[in-house]
């Protein structure tokens, strides 16, 4: 059900040759940008008149409109399940507690008398958020998008999640239960590139964003490349991952269950072991076959991704040559299920987040530890971080320097500028002073 790779015996490569030994999802997003171009190019020229015809022949859905009407998105919350509704007001207080603690605050340092530099932080105007709505129905990526651009303070904010044939050419009504509990008034039913294409350009009904934010298929992540540049974005999202970096003292159990769950996301979703026990290896091995006979999307989900090339058991030596693999490796989720697990967690340099121990599952971020479950994929936690408050904020540095404190600091200036063969850059200095370099 799950292949095998074993790195014990040999010293670990580094760096590169590291990476090219464990496994990995194929996700070709350029090509994949080749075929979202003419889409976004066309909702930039026709607006929502291309996006109702995206709707037609990608969702299946006759729209009049894509702007979903406010009594719409109240009726869904009318109508929601009771508990799921308390379930997601937990996950909602939670992200916020946890989200309200990363604000930033203005801070002023003196560089010299009379020269400071302060930096302040300002959240973006707008922002477009996306909700995915494929295989499954993802009212906790809503929670996940709108609580940290809300606590970061941005003022306007969009949510687009795709039709929904089922139910009238709406999004999902757990998607939009989910937006009126946030107060997300202002939902699209759009779904895939079409999404993006109308938040970074603009339609008739919808003003354009400054950034886009939230996972989605390989068709959201192109065309978020094709507009890096004109708009910020979080992350191209690829096929979610779980690493679980454990020893001996790991329950086989829990370790299967963990895969599993990632595994069933989708036929891509990449489930790694990685551990320094033979006798655990082969006992998840032989723990996954019940589980999955025992769940849903066996066949159309589970098995694909569990005996896809992106999935496997990693055997090492030792835990040290474990924790070179998870780093080298950079899962989106990363669990550690050893003895002393938090001083090993303490270690690990590359993971969208980490779980410790055997009482934190990734589940339990995707929903309720208060953590962001937008993360990043691909090994792109080595360079990149989750979706937090920060990221929805802009670092402006303002300069404020009196005459004695420019004058004290002119002569390295205009050494610099002429050292560039920049003289225009010292004189715009020497301009204040008569043209004359303050002596020293």
């Amino acid at each position: 059900m799950i292949s095998r790779i074993d790195l014990r015996g040999d010293a670990l490569p580094e760096g590169g040759a590291l990476r090219s030994l464990l496994p990995r999802a194929e996700f070709d997003v350029e090509a994949a940008l080749e075929k979202v171009r003419p889409i976004c190019e066309d909702v930039h020229h026709r607006g929502t008149a291309a996006l109702i015809e995206y709707a037609q022949k990608f969702d299946g859905v006759e729209l009049s409109q894509v702007r979903v009407p406010a009594e719409a998105i109240e009726a869904a919350l009318e109508q929601l399940d009771p508990a799921v509704r308390a379930a997601l007001e937990e996950s909602i207080r939670r992200a916020r507690i946890v989200h309200r603690g990363q604000r930033r605050t203005e801070h002023t340092t003196q560089v010299v008398p009379g020269g400071t530099v302060t930096e302040k932080w300002v959240p973006v105007e707008r922002v477009g958020l996306y909700a995915p709505g494929g295989r499954s129905v993802y009212p906790s990526s809503v929670v996940m998008n709108v609580v940290p651009a809300q606590e970061a303070g941005v003022e306007s904010i969009a949510l687009a999640s795709p039709p929904q044939k089922e139910f009238g050419g709406l999004p999902h009504p757990t998607i939009l239960a989910a937006c009126a509990l946030l107060g997300v008034d202002e939902v699209y039913a759009v779904g895939g590139a079409q999404a993006v294409a109308m938040f970074a350009y603009g339609t008739e009904d919808c003003l354009p964003s400054n950034m886009v934010t939230g996972p989605g298929n390989i068709w959201v992540a192109a065309a978020k490349r094709y507009f890096t540049g004109k708009i910020g974005i979080d992350t191209e999202a690829g096929p979610t991952e779980i690493a679980v970096l454990a020893d001996s003292t790991a329950d086989p159990v829990h370790v299967a269950a963990d895969l599993i769950s990632q595994a069933e996301h989708d036929p891509l979703a990449a489930a790694v072991l990685v551990t320094d026990s033979a006798e655990l290896a082969d006992a998840v091995e032989k723990e996954l076959e019940p589980q999955v006979a025992a769940t849903k999307h066996v066949e159309d989900r589970i098995k694909p991704a569990l005996a896809g090339k992106q999935s496997a058991i990693v055997l090492v030596d030792s835990l040290e040559d474990g924790l070179k693999v998870v780093d080298a490796y950079g899962a989106e989720h990363l669990e550690i299920q050893t003895a002393d697990a938090a001083a090993w967690a303490a270690r690990v340099r590359n993971a969208g987040a980490i779980f410790v121990g055997p009482w934190a599952p990734v589940s339990l971020g995707d929903y309720c530890a208060g953590s962001n479950h937008v993360l990043p994929t691909g090994g792109c936690a080595c360079h990149s971080s989750g979706l937090s408050v920060q990221s929805f904020l802009r670092g402006i540095h303002i300069v404020d320097y009196t005459r004695d404190a420019l004058a004290e600091v002119t002569h390295h200036v205009v050494t610099l500028a002429e050292a560039e063969d920049l003289p225009a850059h010292g004189a715009a200095l020497k301009a204040r002073f008569g043209w004359k370099v303050p002596t020293q």
